[in-house]
């Protein structure tokens, strides 16, 4: 017959030393760590952002954060929100409102050859620049109609995606569409009825997250039955509100209510006698005359939301600087994906507006 050793019986004062040794033990671990210098701890935290360049190396900052509470406290203080200074981390980053003051200012380089769109954040003012990856998207043909599916994965653009995050669809002429949210942009949004819009895969992310397309705007283009001037846009967009996201490089907060609607039109440009023909300023940010530039500023709609800017104030630009790269720069309320679907409705011929 076996028998056990009898189970040690431990007095309450016991427990208390060894729990109190093995908080004095990490506590030591964490300062050793914690007690490198400030300056050398920023340094670290900003060459591990810089050299993420694609959406796996970003777990890095993580891990960075997690070694002690002064490592955390360093992260936090650098790498903030994207509306407090720009810079794009997270993928969570994609879909916050950019910040007010200064627009982000990014990519898109184009490839005809597979019909994908890659957008990447300006890392510097050189247009030769490759830039961060942040988004990419490809155009399908959808029986009559136009999609771009859009993904934090450049390799893997499918709907069925762990990758997807959202898409957006034209009508037969290619002058309306609707973008589409793989999330629900605030609690009790209903999923599209479309049944192209659904998603059948098994590869849904979590049981918690509604699997299905939200649609967060639509885009419009003026008909021009006479051919003359450049493109008119109307969008209307449900936006998030600054006051929707958390400080303290936190994720951002449930929405508890539609975040409202955000309606906002090109610019017109004005007609230059000299160079004969339509013009607009972009501040050197374009370089090469396109039916595609455009600029985007709110309405005088007087239900817009607070904050959003005036009508002279560019909330979204985009316009041509090569034969395959176009610039994007987008400020508050507009959210990165936002911004770039936008911007994928301006590719392609639409013969009814110009």
């Amino acid at each position: 017959m076996v028998r056990w050793p009898a189970a040690r019986s431990e007095s309450p004062e016991e427990v208390e030393r060894e729990e109190s040794g093995g908080k004095r033990q990490a506590e030591e671990e964490e300062g050793r760590w914690g007690r490198m210098l400030p300056e050398l701890l920023g340094e670290i935290v900003r060459r591990v952002d810089a050299g993420g360049e694609q959406w796996p190396q970003r777990k890095d900052i993580v891990a960075y954060a997690g070694v002690c509470r002064r490592w955390r406290d360093t992260a936090r203080g650098i790498v903030r929100q994207l509306r407090e200074n720009g810079d794009i981390t997270f993928p969570s980053s994609l879909k916050e409102p950019g910040p007010r003051d200064s627009p982000v200012q990014c990519l898109i380089r184009r490839n005809k050859s597979n019909s994908t769109y890659c957008l990447y954040l300006g890392l510097t003012e050189s247009f030769t620049d490759k830039g961060k990856f942040l988004l990419a998207a490809r155009q399908f043909k959808h029986g009559a109609h136009t999609e771009y599916i859009i993904s934090l994965d450049a390799d893997d653009l499918s709907q069925g995606s762990n990758a997807y995050m959202g898409k957006l669809r034209s009508n037969i002429l290619g002058t309306k569409f609707k973008i589409y949210d793989s999330q629900p942009p605030y609690n009790g949004a209903k999923v599209s009825s479309s049944r192209t819009s659904r998603r059948f895969t098994s590869k849904q992310i979590s049981p918690q997250v509604p699997a299905g397309n939200f649609v967060i705007g639509r885009v419009s283009y003026k008909f021009n039955l006479l051919k003359r001037g450049p493109r008119r846009m109307h969008c209307t967009l449900q936006c998030p509100s600054a006051k929707d996201t958390t400080g303290e490089g936190d994720s951002p907060k449930s929405k508890a209510h539609n975040p409202g609607t955000t309606i906002l039109k090109n610019k017109a440009p004005r007609w230059h006698e000299h160079l004969q023909c339509w013009c607009l300023n972009f501040h050197g940010r374009v370089t090469v005359a396109s039916v595609k530039n455009f600029q985007l500023a709110a309405t005088e709609d007087a239900s817009q939301p607070s904050g959003i800017g005036d009508q002279e104030t560019v909330l979204l630009q985009f316009g041509k600087v090569g034969d395959d790269t176009f610039t994007m720069d987008f400020r508050q309320p507009l959210s990165a994906f936002q911004a770039f679907a936008i911007c994928l409705t301006s590719f392609g011929t639409k013969f009814a507006c110009e």
